[in-house]
């Protein structure tokens, strides 16, 4: 499982397989809980986009501002030159623990899966926090961080809840699809949902 931490993992499987490919969940499944807080005028970054459809699946429905990083250049490099005629949505090869992105850029941070492959890896709670860290950096005073994940709250909550974040955390869950659609991460995943992290930046946590 630790391979999905490793730069190199991504590298020689995007190079091996172009196909596009989906962790979790597509665009149809995510769009209930998304519409909510993401809206089509919003700036928005996608972590660790790989070769999924999600940003496309986005454009089709009026979302034309959306930034998607990887580590990969491989992918990054397949991608642009995928969606060149898409203006608006651009491919950049960047980390997401160190991002060369302005401070309080996006509204809206969308995160299907990378979050997860960082837990994979070594020096997981580390990297977690980088990325995490920059995260907020990177959202506006009242942004939202969206997560997909296969990790349940009592896993993934420690992270996201973390005071210096300020981040208001609520967890929705989405069945997931029909077996052979999308792959997990995870070989112990048992669970019949994904789950979906929204952290609201600047809202405090009201009791719920």
């Amino acid at each position: 499982m630790a391979q999905y931490g490793k730069a190199e993992y991504w590298e020689e499987r995007y190079t091996r397989d172009p196909e596009p490919f989906d962790w979790y969940q597509r665009w149809a499944g995510l769009k209930d809980t998304f519409t909510e807080f993401a809206q089509p005028s919003h700036a928005i970054l996608m972590l660790g986009c790989g070769n999924s459809r999600l940003s496309e699946e986005m454009y089709e429905e009026g979302y034309h501002s959306i930034t998607n990083i990887d580590l990969c250049m491989t992918v990054i490099k397949a991608m642009q030159e995928k969606d060149r005629d898409k203006p608006g949505l651009t491919y950049k090869q960047m980390d997401g623990r160190s991002m060369e992105l302005p401070d309080a850029n996006f509204n809206v941070v969308i995160d299907k899966a990378c979050l997860d492959s960082i837990l994979c890896g070594e020096g997981s709670t580390h990297n977690a926090q980088k990325l995490l860290t920059e995260v907020s950096r990177v959202l506006q005073p009242n942004g939202v961080y969206i997560a997909v994940s296969h990790g349940q709250p009592s896993y993934r909550l420690t992270y996201l809840q973390r005071p210096e974040f300020g981040w208001n955390v609520k967890t929705y869950t989405v069945q997931k699809p029909m077996m052979g659609m999308t792959a997990s991460l995870s070989a112990d995943d048992k669970d019949s949902v994904h789950y979906i992290y929204v952290c609201v930046k600047g809202e405090v946590a009201k009791d719920s």
